[in-house]
């Protein structure tokens, strides 16, 4: 394993608060740490042409970027790594700037030194992270294009209905024998006064007759399996001791 430390500069944002060079050295006497460099932008063209000069000419396969914060430029170095053959996911960044220099900067009274062992320290779980990272790779997965909502309220009846007003199949699950809610037992909803069954009545009414809406009450969410797209639910129907396709209501 060869990993490959680059610490940026990012202009005067790490620079003016942390000793760059010295973070560098400090990373050089890791443990797998092949290589570790300085830039002023990292992110620029010539800073991403030394981590592909590396990964291409020496073999480093894991990249650890000490820079900003991820959600700016992880991306970046993603597609940096995946242009010249390594996994993207072989990536860690050490966030110098949001969690080190700005909030140790010498204007909130920390001095320098402080900030440069901060900045040591946040190399060196970086390093440690990514020598344990895998190699990850995208992949399509079929999605089941229907919801369930848990709960009949108003907040309920309202959530399903859109979904299913979208075009999308709808599992709506109240423990009650009916929906409705704490709303149907009031008399008049703040501010403006209005009647609670009259606001509340058409969208049960709509609820209970939607195609798109399979309505399951008097029962209960008992565990949910799977994962996002592709989610089982286990539901348990209590036993009403009619025959609801006879029932009148």
């Amino acid at each position: 394993m060869k990993i490959g430390v680059y610490v940026c500069y990012c202009g005067s944002n790490i620079a003016g608060t942390v000793d760059v060079e010295a973070v560098a050295e400090y990373a050089r006497g890791l443990d797998g740490v092949f290589v570790a460099r300085t830039n002023k932008y990292t992110c620029s063209d010539p800073g991403q042409e030394t981590i592909r000069h590396d990964v291409c000419e020496y073999g480093v396969d894991r990249v650890v970027v000490a820079a900003c914060s991820p959600r700016m430029h992880e991306r970046t170095f993603r597609h940096t790594l995946e242009s010249v053959g390594l996994n993207p996911y072989f990536l860690e960044i050490a966030n110098l700037r949001e969690h080190c220099s700005w909030v140790h900067a010498p204007s909130q009274g920390y001095d320098v030194p402080a900030a440069t062992l901060k900045a040591k320290d946040l190399v060196r779980a970086a390093v440690d992270r990514v020598a344990r990272h895998e190699a990850l790779h995208a992949r399509q997965e079929p999605v089941t294009r229907a919801a369930m909502v848990v709960g009949g309220g108003i907040a309920g009846i309202q959530a399903a209905l859109d979904v299913a007003n979208a075009g999308y199949p709808v599992y709506l699950v109240e423990r009650q024998p009916s929906v409705g809610g704490h709303m149907a037992q009031l008399d008049k909803t703040f501010p403006t006064l209005d009647c609670s069954a009259c606001i509340l009545t058409p969208k049960m009414v709509t609820a209970g007759a939607h195609p798109n809406i399979t309505l399951l009450s008097w029962s209960e969410v008992e565990r949910v399996d799977g994962y996002v797209g592709n989610f089982t639910a286990t539901i348990r129907k209590k036993a009403r001791y009619v025959n609801e396709e006879l029932c009148t209501g």
